[in-house]
């Protein structure tokens, strides 16, 4: 078996559709067995492992994430959260294996919704042409079981977590003990007990006495009528739910009907209507308002050019005054500078530049004082002229935009309510809306309460039917049990000890057969090969134990936690390898803890030999640019992968052809 192509699609942290090649043939003479996908912690290698095993097993696979959740509740979680509610979710499959002798693909499809129907996905198989093989996907569970079996998926689809749980313990996880007893067949034994039980069980009915079986046939009469009328009130429940399906769609229909036509504007009528009323008013309250502003200043604001003339002349004006006042002060002083100057006994020449300038300024001076006043303004009157045109005028014309502003919005909406109660239906016409839209109301309640009613008759009858197989069981164990022949019950017990013993036996021969590979695997890896000599298994719990060559026991203590994981991979590694399968290998963060030399011998050893197929799921710091190296000198690896994890979208981006290094 190979795995050639695995395709997710909206998928965990995938988003969209993504693609990776799986197939280790590199062209028609080259094959090399490692698919290395590289990815940090929580970029999605543990989606990729619970994928492959979503895509084989459905509801029955062992997924990371999975843990009490129903199969519904985890397809939904498994939807990628920035997918459309539109699209699917997706995985597909694709891979090789040999029927009679003779390579056949199949690529399985498995797909869901947010919320799946049946809390179940749609399964689909298909051929090397596509074609879809819809009675091989009505038998899948049972197909995939001889081809890998779930309970010995484990040892081939594991990852580092597995590993470490496996050697930190004295004895095996459970996952891994229920994976040991399906490879060594003894689970066929245990069914064979049981089957045997069924038979004893149908003996003493044949042997019970008259009064017995009539007995025990009223019973199984009574549990049958009850089936039955189970089953009738089942399929009753079905056509009821199906007749409250159609009455909530006919509610829904009546609802939008009387909704389009006006009938809920009908019966909100004298809300909007008092809506609109409240509307009015404030409208009124607007033009009120506006009414008084245009009562005070807002006049002046027709003249506001004419008011900046004014306010220019006031101020001209103001000036004028003041320079007439400074003009008779001037003239005094140049009296007494004329004065002194003639005292000053300079030569008339001088005298008469220094009049002639004086003059000169005097005329212009006078010039400005020359001008007519016609406001006769003081300071205060040209300080309340300036508010008025720079501060109270442009106050009060933003105050009457907003209220012009304000009353348009309110028109508009008083216009929008009026048009509404337009479109509201008559009397008549509401009446009859509201008649079809409880009558379908009603006929909803009818519906779920008769729902309701079935199932809880459908409850009571399953209450009986357990006490009913409850009586049965305990009158079978109870009367007929001491009644029954003495040497069936002889025979019985004589068989379940020969299947003990054929238990033990098994047992032996395939542990004998697996602690050969295990030591072999143990001392391939180990770089001190002098450190043990054989490895134990325990018949009863699985549990390992080691000797040297001298056979004495070496204490698991003595290992270090390297040693310890590789002795766990060692354990998985024999357990598929005496499986006899071939099968492929994915491992997720494989090398854990182990120190430089044990991670060299696992990468130049294990992962090259595992299988024929694997896939390793790596972070940087497992196989870094070293054992990456490595793996490419030996021509390892078939396909490198990255997986780019965006941490803001929490998304996951496959790279193909690319690792860390």
């Amino acid at each position: 078996m190979i795995f050639l192509e695995l395709v997710l699609q909206n998928f965990g942290p995938y988003c969209g559709r993504q693609v990776i090649n799986l197939d280790p043939t590199i062209d028609e003479e080259n094959s090399y067995p490692i698919i290395l996908l590289g990815g940090m912690n929580g970029g999605g290698k543990t989606t990729l492992m619970d994928a492959i095993r979503l895509a084989l097993y459905g509801h029955r696979a062992q997924c990371s994430t999975r843990g009490n959740l129903s199969y519904n509740d985890f397809l939904a979680q498994c939807v990628n959260t920035h997918s459309s509610p539109t699209e699917d979710t997706r995985i597909e499959l694709v891979f090789e294996h040999l029927e009679s002798d003779q390579p056949v693909k199949y690529r399985v499809v498995r797909r869901w919704t947010k919320n799946p129907k049946d809390g179940r996905d749609q399964l689909g198989v298909l051929d090397a042409q596509e074609w879809l093989d819809t009675a091989l996907a009505n038998i899948w569970d049972e197909y995939i079981e001889n081809l890998l079996p779930l309970g010995i998926s484990n040892l081939f689809l594991f990852d580092g977590e597995q590993v470490k749980e496996l050697a930190e313990q004295e004895t095996p996880p459970p996952i891994v003990v229920e994976a040991i007893r399906g490879l060594l067949g003894l689970e066929l034994a245990e069914r064979l007990g049981s089957d045997l039980e069924i038979i004893v069980n149908r003996k003493r009915k044949e042997v019970a006495d008259t009064q017995d079986l009539v007995n025990l046939e009223e019973i199984e009469q009574e549990l049958n009528i009850k089936q039955d009328k189970y089953q009738k009130i089942e399929n009753q429940l079905k056509e009821l739910s199906d007749t409250l399906l159609n009455a909530q769609k006919k509610q829904q229909k009546a609802l939008n009907k009387f909704i389009s036509e006006g009938g809920k504007i009908a019966g909100d009528r004298s809300q909007l209507e008092r809506q609109r009323n409240e509307i009015t008013a404030e409208a009124e309250k607007t033009r009120l308002a506006m009414s008084e502003l245009a009562a005070d200043m807002l006049p002046l604001g027709l003249i506001t050019p004419l008011l900046n003339e004014v306010y220019i002349q006031g101020e001209k004006e103001f000036r004028t005054q003041q320079a007439k006042i400074g003009y008779s002060l001037l003239l005094e002083r140049e009296q007494r500078l004329i004065d002194l100057i003639n005292k000053l006994n300079l030569e008339e020449t001088q005298v008469d530049k220094i009049k002639e300038f004086m003059e000169e300024e005097n005329q212009v001076l006078h010039q400005d004082i020359t001008g007519q006043s016609w406001l006769l303004a003081d300071t205060a009157t040209l300080h309340q002229l300036d508010n008025v045109i720079h501060h109270y005028l442009l106050y009060t014309k933003k105050a009457a935009q907003e209220k012009l502003t304000l009353l348009q919005t309110k028109e508009e909406e008083i216009i929008t309510i009026e048009r509404q109660i337009q479109t509201a239906a008559s009397p008549e016409d509401y009446q009859k809306l509201v008649d079809e839209l409880q009558q379908a109301q009603t006929e909803v309640a009818e519906a779920q309460a008769a729902c309701e009613i079935a199932k809880r008759d459908l409850n009571a009858l399953e209450n009986q039917i357990r006490i009913t197989k409850k009586n049965l069981e305990k009158y079978t164990e109870t009367n007929i049990d001491r009644k029954h022949n003495e040497h069936i019950i002889n025979a019985a017990a004589k068989v379940q000890e020969t299947l003990k013993l054929f238990r033990e036996k098994l047992t032996l021969r395939k542990l004998n057969k697996l602690e050969i590979e295990v030591t072999e695997c143990f001392r391939y890896l180990l770089h001190k090969s002098d450190l043990v000599h054989r490895v134990a298994i325990d018949t009863e719990n699985f549990g390992l134990s080691l000797y040297d060559f001298n056979g004495q026991p070496v204490p698991k203590h003595r290992l270090s936690a390297g040693e310890k994981q590789l002795l766990a991979i060692a354990f998985l590694w024999g357990l598929a390898r005496v499986s006899g399968r071939r099968l492929p290998v994915a491992i997720d963060t494989p090398l854990g803890r182990l120190d430089s030399s044990h991670r060299g011998n696992l990468v130049e050893r294990y992962f090259p030999s595992a299988s024929h197929q694997v896939i390793l799921l790596s972070t940087d710091t497992e196989i870094a640019k070293k054992e990456v190296e490595t793996l490419r000198k030996n021509q390892a690896i078939a396909r490198e992968y990255l997986l780019k994890y965006d941490s803001s979208a929490r998304q996951t981006t496959v790279i193909e052809n690319q690792y860390f290094w």
